[in-house]
C-alpha cells in the first residue's frame, strides 16, 4: 500500500471536505491563508467529462482542478463508474502535481447515480473495486513503476440501509490509503443526525481485517473540539469537516475573528472568486457565502439583504466599506 504524504501527518488528521460549488479554488485559497487544515480536497470532478468532453467543457472541468502551492497537501477528487476513465483521471492528477487522489463513492446526487457513480457504486462492489484498482494503476509514476500518489475513497455507511459489514471489507481488499465514512446512508442524505457508531465500527472492521488503511469520520462536526471528541470515542485516524467551514475560514485555527475581520475577508474572498472563476462561474455561487459570513451581529440582516442584490466584487466592497464606516 502506498500511503504517500499521509504517513508524514500527525494523528489525528483534520481535513477539509470536498463540497461542490463551495470549496472551489477561491475559497480554498482563503482557507489556506487564514486557517489551513492538515489536508485539503478539491471539489469533485467528473472523470468521464475529463476523458470525453469537447475541449471547451474539459477546460471548465480543469478549472476545478486548479490549486495553489499554499493548499498542499491537496487531494484531487473524481467521480466515475468507468475504470478506464478513472485511470486517465489519475494519470492527469499525477501530471498536475497533486498529492493524492480520492474517489467519490458516496454522493447522493441523482444525475451522478444515473451514471453508476457516487453512491451508486455501493450497489456494485465489484465495479467499485475495479474503479479503485484503475485509479491506483493510473497513479503509478511511469518512470519508477511505484505508486506515485496514494488513492483514497469517500463513501457512506450504505445505500438504502447500513451495509458497512459487507461494503467496507470489499473496499479494504484494494488497500486504499484512507477511507472516509460519511456516517449516514445514501437514503438519509443529510436529513438525520450522523451516526458515529458506524465510524467506530468501521475502525473495528479495519482492525479485524488487518488492514493498514486509515479511517476518517465525517458528518455533523461543527468544530475541532467536537472532532477531537469523535476521535476519542471512535478511535478513527482523522475527521473531515464540511459545512462548518461556511463563512468561517478560521475553523481549523479555532480562533474567533472580529466582525470587521470577517467582512474584510469576505471582500477578499469575493475578489478572488471573480479573478479566478468569474469568467466561467455565476456570481450567484458567491452569494451562498454571504449568508454564512454575515450573521450574529447588529445590522447583519440588512447588510446581507443589500449584498444579495450585488452583481460583482466592486459593489460588495463598496457596501461593506460603507457599513464599516
Amino acid at each position: 500500500m502506498n500511503k504517500g504524504f499521509w504517513e508524514n501527518l500527525k494523528r489525528p488528521i483534520f481535513a477539509l471536505a470536498p463540497m461542490a460549488n463551495v470549496t472551489d479554488a477561491a475559497f480554498r485559497r482563503i482557507i489556506a491563508k487564514y486557517g489551513k487544515p492538515d489536508v485539503m480536497w478539491t471539489e469533485f470532478v467528473s472523470a468521464d467529462g475529463l476523458a470525453l468532453a469537447p475541449e471547451e467543457g474539459r477546460q471548465k472541468l480543469l478549472l476545478d482542478l486548479k490549486y495553489s502551492e499554499s493548499e498542499r497537501p491537496i487531494v484531487a477528487q473524481f467521480f466515475t463508474s468507468s475504470p478506464e476513465n478513472m485511470k486517465k483521471a489519475a494519470e492527469l492528477a499525477v501530471e498536475l502535481g497533486f498529492d493524492g487522489i480520492d474517489i467519490n463513492m458516496g454522493c447522493p446526487d441523482k444525475t451522478i447515480e444515473k451514471q453508476g457513480a457516487g453512491a451508486a457504486l455501493m450497489k456494485n462492489p465489484a465495479l467499485a473495486r475495479e474503479v479503485l484498482r484503475a485509479a491506483k494503476e493510473g497513479a503509478r509514476s511511469t518512470s519508477s513503476g511505484q505508486a506515485a500518489l496514494p488513492v483514497s475513497v469517500k463513501t457512506r455507511v450504505g445505500f438504502n440501509k447500513p451495509e458497512l459489514e459487507s461494503w467496507l471489507p470489499e473496499i479494504l481488499k484494494e488497500e486504499p490509503a484512507v477511507v472516509t465514512i460519511h456516517a449516514r446512508t445514501r437514503k438519509e442524505m443529510s436529513k438525520v443526525p450522523a451516526r458515529w457508531e458506524f465510524v467506530k465500527r468501521a475502525v473495528e472492521i479495519r482492525d479485524e481485517t488487518g488492514s493498514k488503511t486509515l479511517i476518517f469520520g465525517n458528518g455533523d462536526v461543527p468544530n475541532l473540539e467536537v472532532a477531537r471528541q469523535k476521535v476519542e470515542e471512535t478511535g478513527c485516524d482523522g475527521v473531515m469537516l464540511g459545512r462548518a467551514i461556511f463563512g468561517n475560514p478560521w475553523l481549523f485555527t479555532e480562533r474567533e475573528p472580529s466582525t470587521e475581520e470577517k467582512l474584510k475577508v469576505l471582500i477578499e474572498h469575493t475578489k478572488l472568486f471573480e479573478k479566478l472563476l468569474g469568467h466561467i462561474k455565476s456570481f450567484a455561487i458567491m452569494k451562498k457565502h454571504f449568508k454564512a459570513y454575515i450573521n450574529g451581529f447588529e445590522g447583519a440582516g440588512e447588510l446581507r439583504a443589500r449584498l444579495m442584490e450585488t452583481e460583482n466584487a466592486l459593489e460588495v466592497e463598496e457596501i461593506i466599506n460603507q457599513f464599516l464606516e
